[in-house]
């Protein structure tokens, strides 16, 4: 099949920057270089439509009020009969809504939604609707987790293909370890820095982690622990590591562009999620060379590989998590073990897989192929 024949417009409705946008980003961008007609919707002034602005590729700029915004529907099937696009890829939980609104006023619309969360479908009645109904053609599960919960809760297995995320397992490899960045953060040379990338929000259960940070430091003095992120639990997570008296010793380093830097001081990783789809930020590390410290919990399992490129412990238990810290922090050959196969394991998660993956999807959808 042509790339004539695949025209893909892809919608999301957020605002920030997180895994999903990465993914939308990367996927419109090889499409684009490689010749596919393909664009962007998505809220104006938003993070992912800053990022095509900034870098050439198509994009239309549309205010989306909410799932109930049929007006904005109505308007991307307007959209997609005069360019002639015929897949809709929907990037967000939002994004699917206003698939379905604008399949109902061009009915001729494929429509591929993506899951990013391991937890089953909400209850209410328009969630219900959105996944289950049969103008949905697909959805892609992130990770096999996710995959197994919807199929607990009923979704066809026909319906759900896993496509893992991906990442640029390259980004990182021209880019320096710098001691400026440790000096700048007051973190001693001869200390083991333990780092975590993740948003300030609940399911990534700071908590956990701030909870066996105090356990660590109170039983290894060469440590420093240094999260970068931010988001809306920032100050109750701030109160928490004020009240466990981490002071310097924990370092919260907020929301940064340049996530390279600061993988490249890190010794060891570490992701203390309670719920995680799949989780790009322990790719990231993987792609540095880095061993993992992470909870077992939704797709993790299926890239942290336990006593082999990291350590996996159970969720919501700080004292295993400290446990498993304190066991690489220990260990600098453990930790080059690990880390050795990292850069391994890895590799099957190259965003050019994922990339061929979706336009394979795109292929079978338009042949009516299931």
């Amino acid at each position: 099949m042509g790339k004539e024949s695949i025209k893909v417009l892809h919608i999301d409705t957020e605002m920030s920057w997180r895994g999903g946008q990465q993914q939308a980003a990367y996927l419109i961008e090889a499409m684009h270089d490689d010749g596919y007609q393909t664009s962007l919707i998505c809220q104006p002034n938003s993070a992912i439509g800053n990022f095509c602005r900034d870098n050439g590729l198509p994009c239309s700029p549309l205010n989306m009020l909410g799932e109930l915004d049929f007006f904005a529907g109505f308007r991307i099937s307007r959209l997609c009969r005069k360019h002639g696009f015929t897949i809709l890829h929907l990037h967000s939980s939002h994004a699917l809504a206003i698939g379905l609104w604008a399949k109902l006023f061009y009915s001729g619309l494929k429509l591929i939604a993506v899951r990013r969360v391991d937890f089953h479908i909400k209850k209410n009645w328009l969630s219900q609707i959105k996944y289950r109904t049969r103008k949905l053609d697909r959805i892609v599960c992130i990770s096999e987790a996710i995959r197994q919960v919807l199929l607990a809760d009923g979704i066809p297995a026909e319906k759900l293909v896993t496509i893992h995320s991906g990442i640029d397992i390259h980004k990182f490899d021209h880019q320096h370890s710098s001691t400026n960045l440790k000096e700048q953060f007051g973190i001693p040379a001869n200390h083991i820095v333990v780092g975590t990338i993740a948003a300030m929000v609940g399911h990534k259960d700071y908590p956990n982690l701030l909870n066996a940070a105090k356990i660590v430091i109170e039983n290894q003095e060469d440590v420093t622990f240094i999260a970068v992120g931010d988001g809306s639990l920032k100050n109750s997570i701030l109160e928490l590591a004020e009240k466990l008296a981490l002071g310097n010793r924990f370092i919260f380093a907020g929301f940064q562009k340049d996530i390279g830097s600061f993988l490249k001081i890190f010794d060891i990783f570490v992701l203390a999620s309670r719920l995680e789809g799949l989780g790009t930020s322990i790719l990231d590390a993987q792609s540095v060379g880095l061993p993992i410290v992470a909870c077992q919990t939704g797709g993790i399992p299926e890239i942290v590989w336990h006593e082999q490129n990291g350590l996996l412990v159970p969720r919501k238990d700080a004292v295993a998590l400290a446990q498993a810290i304190l066991q690489l922090t220990g260990s600098e050959n453990l930790r080059k073990q690990f880390g050795s196969r990292s850069l391994q394991t890895v590799r099957a998660f190259d965003i050019k897989t994922t990339i061929a993956k979706n336009i394979e999807l795109y292929e079978h959808l338009m042949k009516g192929k299931k």
